[in-house]
C-alpha cells in the first residue's frame, strides 16, 4: 500500500461519512442502530483530502482506525457506560459480518467483509479495527460516486431504519424527491424474507416512524407518495425540501468549493421561535417562557356559557 505522508493529508473539522453510492443501498444484515453507529463512526476517520484538495485514493487510504468510548459519547450523547457495551459489541459484530452488494452491471451479488482484523480495549474502553481491501474502494471519495453527510446529522435518530431512510435521501438531496421500489427497501432495510411481511405493519413500523422522526429533527417536510399495481403498493416516492446547492469561486486560486445548505434542523426552530417569543414579551423572564409558550387561546367567558345554557334548555324541551 502506497504511504502518504500524514503531514499532507488534510482531515475536515467535522466528521463527515463518506460512502460510495452502492455501499449506501447495501444489506447490512443484522446490524443493530448501534452496530451501524460504530461502522459510521469509524468510516468518518477515513476521510481526508491532500494538500492540493484533491480526494485519496482507495490505497492511499489509512486502513487502521481506533475508535473509544468517550468518542462515541461525544457524537451520539449515549451514558459512557453504554458505549463500552457497545464498542464491546460492535468489534466483534465488524469482523465476523459481511455486506451484501448488488452488481446489477455484472449480474452478480457480491458478499465483502468489514474488517480483517478486530480488537477490543476492555482496560480503555477502545475498539482498534483494520478495514479489509475489498471493502476500501467503496469508502474512498470518488466525485459524484459518494454520499457524504456529517455524522452529527444522524446522532439523534433513535432507529436503524430511520438513519437508513436519511442516508438514501442524500443521494437525491439536490432533487426533492426520490423513488424506490418496496423491494429496493427491503433490502436496504435488511428485512429478509420473514420480516414485516405486510405491507401495513411495513408502512406503519418503518416508512410512518423513520419520516416522523427525521421531520421532528429537520424541517424537511418529509412525505411519501405510494405507487401501486393494482392493489399491490410496488413502490414509494418521498418527497422533501431539497439541498441547496451554490458554487463559489476563490478568485485568487480559481478553486470553485460547493457551499450546501440543507433544512434546517428543528432545534434551531424551536431557539428561533423562543427569540421571537423573547422579543414579544421583553419584560418577561426566560424562565416563565413555558408559560407563554402553551398558553392557549381563551374562550369568552359568555360564549361558554351560552353554550351551557342552550344545552340545558335543549334538554329540558
Amino acid at each position: 500500500m502506497k504511504k502518504i505522508d500524514s503531514q499532507k493529508v488534510l482531515q475536515s473539522k467535522t466528521l463527515k461519512t463518506y460512502k460510495n453510492k452502492k455501499l449506501n443501498t447495501a444489506n447490512f444484515g443484522d446490524f443493530t442502530h448501534n452496530d451501524y453507529q460504530v461502522f459510521l463512526h469509524l468510516v468518518s476517520k477515513i476521510g481526508g483530502v491532500d494538500e492540493f484538495g484533491k480526494y485519496l485514493q482507495p490505497e492511499e487510504l489509512q486502513r487502521e482506525h481506533i475508535l473509544t468510548a468517550s468518542e462515541f459519547k461525544e457524537v451520539f450523547n449515549t451514558d459512557l457506560s453504554n458505549c463500552y457495551r457497545f464498542l464491546n459489541k460492535a468489534c466483534k459484530k465488524l469482523m465476523k459480518s459481511s455486506i451484501t452488494l448488488e452488481k446489477i452491471e455484472l449480474n452478480e451479488i457480491w458478499e465483502i467483509n468489514i474488517c480483517s482484523t478486530a480488537k477490543y480495549n476492555n482496560k480503555e474502553g477502545r475498539i482498534t479495527i483494520k478495514f479489509t481491501d475489498d471493502i476500501m474502494p467503496y469508502l474512498s471519495q470518488v466525485r459524484k460516486r459518494f454520499v457524504l453527510y456529517n455524522l452529527k446529522e444522524i446522532a439523534n435518530f433513535g432507529s436503524l431504519y430511520t438513519t437508513r431512510l436519511y442516508e438514501l435521501i442524500q443521494e437525491f438531496q439536490e432533487t426533492g424527491w426520490m423513488l424506490k421500489s418496496i423491494d429496493q427497501l427491503r433490502k436496504v432495510f435488511a428485512l429478509g424474507n420473514n420480516k414485516l411481511k405486510l405491507y401495513g405493519n411495513f408502512k406503519a413500523k418503518i416508512l410512518n416512524h423513520a419520516c416522523r422522526e427525521i421531520n421532528d429533527n429537520y424541517d424537511m417536510n418529509l412525505r411519501f407518495e405510494e405507487l401501486k399495481e393494482g392493489r399491490k403498493v410496488v413502490a414509494v416516492k418521498f418527497s422533501f425540501k431539497p439541498t441547496i446547492i451554490t458554487q463559489v469561486t476563490n478568485q485568487k486560486t480559481g478553486k470553485t468549493t460547493n457551499i450546501y445548505k440543507k433544512p434546517k434542523t428543528q432545534t434551531n426552530l424551536r431557539k428561533k421561535a423562543k427569540q421571537n417569543i423573547l422579543s414579544s414579551y421583553p419584560n418577561v423572564l426566560e424562565g416563565q417562557l413555558s408559560f407563554i409558550e402553551s398558553k392557549s387561546e381563551v374562550k369568552p367567558m359568555k360564549g361558554i356559557l351560552s353554550s351551557l345554557l342552550s344545552k340545558f334548555t335543549s334538554s329540558k324541551k
